[in-house]
C-alpha cells in the first residue's frame, strides 16, 4: 500500500459514513412515536366474533391460581368465560386491566366469570400487578406453556394480551388480539349472553 492509496481511503470511509448518517436521520425523520407505546403498536385490539354453528370443540385446560386454588374451564360449562392472556411487564395488559376489572364485576352476577393466564411471571409480580390495579378475579400462572399449549389455535403463542370469550359449552365465541376495547367486549358478552 502506498501513500498515494490512503486520501482516497478515506474520501471513501467519509463518504460511506455521511451517507449512512443521512439514511439514520431520513428514518429519523418520519415521527411515529404516537404509534408505539414502549414496543407495542397502539390501539384497539382486532375482534372475532364466531357464530354459534361455527365454534369449534369446548376448550380444556385447568390449573392452580396463584393462590392455590384449583381451576378447571370444564367445571365453569353452563356460564360463559372471559379468558385473558397477559403478563405483568406488558403495556397494554395494564392500560385494559382497569377496563377487565369493571367488566368482571359488572357481569359477575349474570352468569360470567373471569379467569387470566399469565404467560411470564412468577407469584410475586403478578400478584403485585393484581393488587396495584384492583383486579379480583384469579389468574393461572402458565410458564411451561401448557395452558397456551391447550390454547393453540385460539391464541396464537406471542399474542398477549388475548381475551376469549367461551359460552356455555365451553367453546370460543368471541376473541380479541391485543389491548379489548371494552364497549366492543360488553358487546360481545351480551351477545353471547343473549343465545
Amino acid at each position: 500500500m502506498n501513500e498515494a492509496d490512503w486520501p482516497s481511503r478515506r474520501r471513501l470511509l467519509a463518504t460511506g459514513g455521511g451517507v449512512l448518517t443521512t439514511a439514520v436521520l431520513a428514518a429519523c425523520g418520519n415521527d411515529t412515536s404516537d404509534r408505539y407505546d414502549t414496543g407495542y403498536i397502539s390501539g384497539e385490539g382486532v375482534s372475532t366474533e364466531i357464530s354459534a354453528a361455527d365454534r369449534d370443540e369446548p376448550l380444556k385446560f385447568s390449573g392452580t391460581t396463584y393462590e392455590g386454588e384449583e381451576f378447571a374451564a370444564a367445571e365453569q360449562r353452563g356460564q360463559l368465560l372471559v379468558v385473558n392472556v397477559w403478563y405483568a411487564a406488558c403495556p397494554p395488559c395494564r392500560k385494559e386491566a382497569p377496563d377487565l376489572q369493571e367488566i368482571s364485576q359488572d357481569y359477575g352476577e349474570q352468569g360470567v366469570s373471569f379467569i387470566g393466564i399469565n404467560v411470564r411471571d412468577e407469584a410475586g409480580p403478578a400478584l403485585a400487578f393484581e393488587e396495584n390495579y384492583g383486579i379480583t378475579y384469579p389468574s393461572l400462572p402458565d410458564l411451561d406453556a401448557e395452558i397456551m399449549y391447550a390454547l393453540r389455535g385460539q391464541v396464537a403463542p406471542n399474542a398477549v394480551p388475548t381475551t376469549l370469550l367461551m359460552d356455555r359449552a365451553g367453546r370460543v365465541a368471541a376473541r380479541v388480539s391485543g389491548a379489548i376495547d371494552p364497549s366492543t367486549l360488553r358487546s360481545m358478552i351480551d351477545r353471547v349472553l343473549a343465545e
